[in-house]
């Protein structure tokens, strides 16, 4: 039987959007974020984490930071109950960057490439699981996946209007969608 599952973004979602996070000591995680999603996986949803990270294409940070930034991630939020089933990342941009990582790829949100890869890798269930982000991308790749239902928070830099007008919900941030989630709509 297949799984549901929460995907998230991260920056502006998980943490404090200061502009291609990469180190622990810029790491800020946005309040109620980590104890909402130890809620989450009580509930029974798998946490997996989708990332655009076009710093690694612009040259600001490479692939080895990025994952030795993740698994402290994940390692904070497993201390409170709340397993990260995996990290998938894009570290492409379309136009900007460093060979190979410019061009367009499958995984950059909005496609829905890692949401896919992730569903077929860890036995998830789209159809019952939820995109939480903070911009018009993340709902895009959510309802490409073929998602339940698409959350926008406003943890993020700015208010995304393309993104309010794709979402099922608009909410603080991952606190509240914890909530939104778990009572019966």
């Amino acid at each position: 039987m297949k799984q549901k599952a929460v995907f998230l973004d991260r920056d502006g979602v998980i943490n404090i959007d200061h502009g291609y996070v990469h180190t622990v000591d810029t790491f800020d995680f946005v309040p109620g974020t980590l104890e909402a999603c130890a809620q989450l996986h009580q509930a029974g949803y798998a946490l997996v984490v989708v990332t655009n990270q076009s710093g690694i294409a612009r040259g600001y940070y490479d692939e080895a930071q990025f994952q030795r930034l993740s698994q402290w991630m994940c390692d904070q939020f497993a201390a409170v109950g709340a397993v990260i089933t995996q990290v998938y990342f894009c570290p492409h941009h379309p136009s900007k960057g460093n060979a190979p990582y410019v061009g367009d790829c499958q995984c950059r949100k909005p496609q829905p490439g890692m949401l896919v890869m992730a569903a077929q890798q860890h036995q998830l269930d789209l159809s019952q699981s939820i995109m939480i982000g903070d911009k018009a991308g993340d709902m895009e790749a959510g309802q490409q996946a073929g998602v339940k239902h698409t959350l926008l928070v406003r943890s993020g830099k700015q208010v995304d209007a393309a993104g309010e007008a794709l979402a099922d919900a608009v909410l603080d941030n991952v606190a509240a969608a914890a909530q939104w989630i778990l009572t019966p709509q």
